[in-house]
């Protein structure tokens, strides 16, 4: 098989790279070794910062975000005995939706023109250092494959084979893994907050979202080596509510039924470079940020914003310009938002010293009670523009 451009992954990243590829007529193919089923249905963020709406709405991919999405104009912080709400298009006139990645997913699956290949193996990224890379898998039947291509774009993720393709003697990472975790469910029960809560407490973090008006999605701390069946349903819910502020100036978490229960390991993780020879890495095959300043997805989104323009310059009119910078132009995003990812994370979540808990307390007044420090974390929350 020949094309343009093959991608490695069909979450967000790849199949929003071969939509944008597709429309500026460049042709990719998209090798996936799970199934469609499954790709669809993976729980992931619910979060969409206002330059990712823009570029979806742009893309021709924003009819149904916009008619079923949920802008929100804000957060709350809180702690035990407060709470207060940061109104972040008051602040900088932005806000984030509520959109979440499985819906992204489909809308992109609808819209995409791309050959996909699913449930593939053995995925070998080859001859990278020339101008004519090439791929090889095992098809579902166990039948090989090759795809030879002009550029490879690697969005499969952290356990894919694109990263480790970059040589370790090229390659440079930087890694912080948390000593906590998240526990996570989905449960069939309209929200009980307008707007997300995110929440300190001395048992540990709590965050309240949402995915639509009959589905909420809640986050409780845990120690790291948790596992989800260690805590019963009513367990989870009355934690939830005692670190959320169940009863707080009226107040009241509503539990509903609990449809799906996991825990996710929390790390920081950033590989350079993002492009060696003719492979180009994008999302979680680059970096990877802890959940709690919602950039993970979004942070995929600006890397492929940045990466189809700089493949169509260089497959199309030979001019490599874009795709030199691709990079250095992406990571600085990366940084921005690992810095932010880090900070929200160190500011709400609770560990073993005393000491910590008072600075944690101190800035989160500060946050609340200073414009100035509202407004900084409104305009990383919200979202700088894919550019920066």
């Amino acid at each position: 098989m020949r094309t343009q451009v093959a991608i490695i992954g069909a979450g967000p990243a790849g199949m929003l790279l071969a939509h944008l590829l597709r429309r500026a007529d460049v042709d990719a193919v998209v090798l996936e070794t799970r199934s469609q089923e499954y790709v669809a249905s993976r729980i992931r963020a619910g979060i969409l910062e206002q330059s990712s709406v823009d570029l979806l709405t742009s893309a021709g991919l924003g009819d149904r975000l916009r008619a079923e999405g949920f802008p929100h104009r804000g957060i709350y912080l809180q702690w035990p005995g407060e709470r207060h709400h940061l109104d972040f298009v008051d602040l900088i006139g932005r806000s984030v939706w509520v959109y979440g990645q499985t819906e992204v997913q489909k809308d992109l699956v609808n819209a995409n023109t791309a050959s996909v290949v699913y449930e593939v193996s053995d995925v070998q990224v080859r001859n990278v250092d020339s101008s004519a890379p090439y791929v090889t898998y095992l098809d579902a039947e166990g039948r090989p494959g090759r795809i030879d291509a002009s550029a490879i774009a690697g969005c499969d993720g952290s356990f894919g084979p694109s990263r480790a393709v970059v040589p370790a003697s090229v390659a440079t990472t930087w890694e912080r893994t948390y000593p906590y975790s998240w526990l996570g469910i989905l449960a069939d029960v309209a929200p009980s907050t307008d707007e997300l809560i995110y929440a300190w407490h001395p048992h540990g973090f709590a965050l309240h979202s949402m995915r639509s008006p009959s589905v909420s999605r809640l986050y409780l701390q845990v120690p790291n080596g948790t596992s989800a069946g260690d805590w019963s349903d009513q367990r989870i819910w009355d934690e939830l509510a005692t670190r959320l502020g169940h009863g707080q100036d009226g107040w009241k978490l509503t539990p509903g039924p609990v449809t799906d229960k996991s825990v996710l390991p929390m790390r920081s993780f950033v590989q350079t470079p993002m492009r060696y020879g003719r492979l180009f890495l994008a999302g979680d095959a680059a970096h990877i940020v802890p959940p709690t300043g919602a950039k993970g997805l979004n942070l995929a989104i600006a890397d492929v914003a940045l990466l189809a323009p700089a493949l169509t310059a260089l497959l199309r009119n030979n001019d490599p310009a874009l795709a030199d910078r691709y990079g250095d132009d992406a990571s600085r995003r990366v940084w921005r938002c690992t810095h932010f990812s880090w900070w929200m994370t160190t500011m709400l979540h609770i560990g073993d010293d005393p000491f910590d808990a008072q600075l944690q307390l101190s800035q989160l007044r500060w946050v609340t009670g200073s414009e100035a420090g509202a407004a900084g974390l409104a305009e990383n929350y919200a979202g700088l523009p894919i550019g920066f």
